[in-house]
């Protein structure tokens, strides 16, 4: 007769996401995470897989909860250009809050620590910045289409060009102890949509 789990494991995944979240990946070990997790190493292989598969898991968790607004925010009825620059103007101000600067974000840290190396992660890190892309890429064609945003200028470069500014002020909001880089920045970068 199998045995019952003595454990949550949708509460294991989240606290792993956050452990990963805040150590990143190398520097957490299974010891860490058996410690961290308060489950044996047995009980994490036989739900989770290895690390790695753990790892994936937790940022696939990540990724699905860690942005709701984004789409109803880039996606609501009316101008898109204030929604685009709202969403700007609030990467920027997460990327160098308290939490922000501690933890960054786990794709971004994800893309620096480990996509150059592991496909998995790499696939992953990409299908996440491609949704990214689109949102912005739609609402910067909903600009041009209603007005807000000249003829000349390409909605697919610009919403690229956010992207990476995007995932810039997280890298930069979390190392840096000068808020205004970021945010000076972001602004600048604004200036592209008028």
């Amino acid at each position: 007769m199998a045995r019952t789990k003595e454990f949550d494991p949708d509460a294991a995944l989240q606290s792993a996401l956050e452990l990963f979240w805040r150590r990143g990946y190398e520097a957490t070990s299974i010891a860490d995470l058996v410690e961290h997790l308060g489950i044996g190493r047995a009980s994490i292989y036989a739900t989770f897989g290895n690390k790695h598969e753990l790892y994936l898991k937790a940022l696939d968790r990540y990724a699905e909860a860690s942005d709701p607004l984004l789409l109803t925010t880039l996606s609501q009825p009316g101008p898109a250009l204030p929604a685009v620059r709202a969403v700007v103007r609030r990467f920027a101000s997460e990327a160098t809050s308290p939490e922000g600067r501690l933890n960054g974000c786990l794709i971004t840290n994800t893309a620096a620590e480990l996509a150059p190396h592991d496909p998995a992660a790499a696939r992953r890190v990409e299908i996440i910045w491609e949704q990214l892309e689109t949102l912005l890429h739609s609402a910067l064609v909903r600009a041009r289409a209603q007005g807000e945003l000249p003829e000349c200028r390409d909605p697919r470069a610009l919403a690229r060009m956010l992207l990476v500014l995007l995932q810039g002020v997280r890298v930069v909001g979390k190392a840096s102890s000068d808020p205004a880089r970021v945010r000076d920045a972001a602004e600048q970068a604004l200036t592209l949509l008028d």
